[in-house]
């Protein structure tokens, strides 16, 4: 049985996917991280963002992550999804599902692969303002 699904698309990201991958009987909490694409960036108002990912080793490093979280916390399954192309306000840019056999370990093992990810994964966002636009650091 596989335990850990990484994937990099350029379609709508579906939560319920992720949801479903790490259901299963024997964990207790299942805790899932939306990250989605807000209307503003420091009171300047966003039109749209666009990610741009070095795939090959955005999806070795977004594994990494999900291996150390595995070896942290006891993980029964673990899903990471991420965008890639422009996405409207709203849109869902990141999704995680962490399942564990109790809620505090998926809850701390969520918050480890979305910072990590955010840190050290190689994914590029571009931010569409009314007057411009800007590249913002490796990180969703």
């Amino acid at each position: 049985m596989e335990k850990i699904d990484i994937q990099i698309l350029d379609t709508d990201l579906v939560t319920q996917n992720c949801v479903n991958f790490v259901t299963n009987p024997s964990s207790g909490g299942i805790d899932v991280f939306i990250g989605t694409v807000r209307n503003q960036t420091k009171g300047k108002r966003v039109v749209k963002l666009d990610f741009e990912a070095y795939i090959p080793m955005a999806i070795s490093e977004m594994r990494k992550i999900a291996i150390r979280a595995c070896e942290q916390w006891p993980i029964e399954k673990i899903s990471m999804h991420h965008r890639v192309g422009t996405l409207d306000i709203e849109g869902i840019a990141v999704v995680i599902a962490v399942a564990t056999p109790h809620r505090k370990a998926s809850f701390e093992a969520c918050q480890f692969c979305i910072d990590t990810l955010k840190e050290t994964v190689p994914i590029w966002k571009k931010e569409f303002f009314e007057d411009g636009e800007v590249w913002v650091a490796a990180h969703p």
